[in-house]
């Protein structure tokens, strides 16, 4: 089971991540030439966000209920926080996530609330992208993508 859930976060890290880069790029673009707003810019970043959230709950089941690094690190928490592996997924990457989780709905959610494509474009530009950097500097890099192959 747990194998099965991080093989699962490790492939839609992947899908969300090129979600979030071809809508940031897409609206960054439309923004720039001062395009009119299109309903796929409006798809992608809701298809961007719910992602991010099949991440974060997957993430959950795993550090509330699988992960052995979490309980490690939960148990002796202070002696957790000297070492790198235990301290980047009890603290820095739960703290990278949700961030880039709340930006994600911001970059999803904003451009509804303005009228103007211009300002659309900006604010999805924007927190999209700041989403984006933020799962690309908590994401595991030297993780596999299929945890026990090869």
């Amino acid at each position: 089971m747990v194998s099965f859930i991080l093989a699962l976060h490790n492939i839609i890290r992947w899908i969300a991540l090129i979600l979030g880069i071809v809508a940031a790029v897409l609206a960054w673009i439309g923004w720039l030439r001062k395009s009119e707003w299109r309903p796929i810019d409006k798809k992608l970043a809701s298809f961007f966000s719910m992602a991010v959230d099949v991440q974060f709950l997957l993430g959950l089941l795993l550090y509330l209920f699988f992960s052995p690094l979490t309980r490690t690190a939960l148990q002796d928490f202070g002696n957790a926080m000297s070492i790198g592996d235990l301290r980047f997924f009890a603290i820095e990457h739960p703290v990278y996530m949700i961030l880039a989780l709340v930006f994600a709905h911001l970059g999803s959610m904003l451009p509804r609330k303005v009228q103007d494509s211009t300002a659309k474009y900006r604010r999805a530009a924007i927190w999209i992208s700041l989403a984006v950097l933020l799962i690309l500097l908590g994401t595991p890099w030297e993780r596999p993508l299929f945890p026990g192959i090869g």
